[in-house]
């Protein structure tokens, strides 16, 4: 009974691969709207804590990780949700994503968080500098501790996206979480971006682009590395087929 219930999840994934290939436009239209929902909804809530106060550091990490949760339930089966480049990259480099899709992915992030931006500067002004992210130590400081946030994150997502005896049902919820925890003791640090694109729009529409780079590449680094130490902790029997 275990075998068979663990090679229908692994067909369930082969499916969903199958569909993002054959139509890689609606795979890409997905990881724009989740990725505008996550920096409209995100960022959009910590302009309205600096307007008002009536949201707390709490509150802004929730609203993070709520709208990671809806959106991969939302949009999940259609793109994976992957919603942010840095996963992008870490899934292709684990040979779980197709590298000829990531191009699309990306751009398709990138461009659902400049729009998201873009909205807010117009509903609210540069308040709070749209959310935009920047250290409030040293650069190595929050280097690091982007670097780890990613890590974690990234963990969680390969063990729930990629292992068939992971509980999947549970993805999103255990994303979510993650994205929030990170964001209760990280946000006061670094601004726990974990991703590229999350940064990226606001700082294009604010044009604050101090320390920018460290929001690049140390969520892209940490992803690789959460990824593939999944990769190491992970029972040999639930290998997924590479995807090439």
């Amino acid at each position: 009974m275990a075998v068979e219930v663990h090679r229908a999840a692994a067909q369930a994934v082969q499916d969903k691969m199958n569909r993002m290939q054959t139509y890689p436009w609606r795979s890409a239209l997905a990881e724009f709207i989740g990725t505008f929902s996550l920096v409209a909804v995100g960022c959009g809530a910590i302009v309205v804590q600096a307007q008002t106060g009536e949201l707390s550091h709490v509150g802004v990490s929730l609203a993070f990780g709520l709208v990671v949760m809806v959106m991969i339930a939302a949009v999940g089966h259609i793109s994976g949700a992957h919603l942010n480049p840095a996963v992008t990259l870490a899934f292709a480099v684990t040979r779980h994503f197709p590298w000829r899709l990531t191009p699309g992915y990306m751009l398709a992030q990138f461009g659902g968080a400049v729009t998201a931006s873009f909205l807010l500067r117009l509903i609210f002004g540069f308040d709070a500098h749209l959310g935009v992210t920047q250290p409030s130590g040293s650069i190595l400081q929050s280097f690091i501790v982007e670097l780890v946030l990613t890590a974690a994150l990234m963990f969680v997502i390969t063990a729930v996206a990629t292992d068939t005896k992971a509980v999947g049902q549970l993805a999103a919820i255990m994303i979510g979480a993650t994205v929030a925890v990170n964001a209760l003791w990280g946000g006061p640090i670094s601004g726990a971006s974990m991703n590229p694109a999350r940064s990226f729009g606001p700082a294009l529409v604010s044009g604050l682009w101090g320390a920018q780079w460290l929001y690049w590449i140390a969520p892209s680094l940490g992803a690789i590395l959460g990824a593939l130490l999944y990769q190491v902790v992970r029972e040999p029997s639930t290998l997924n087929k590479d995807l090439t």
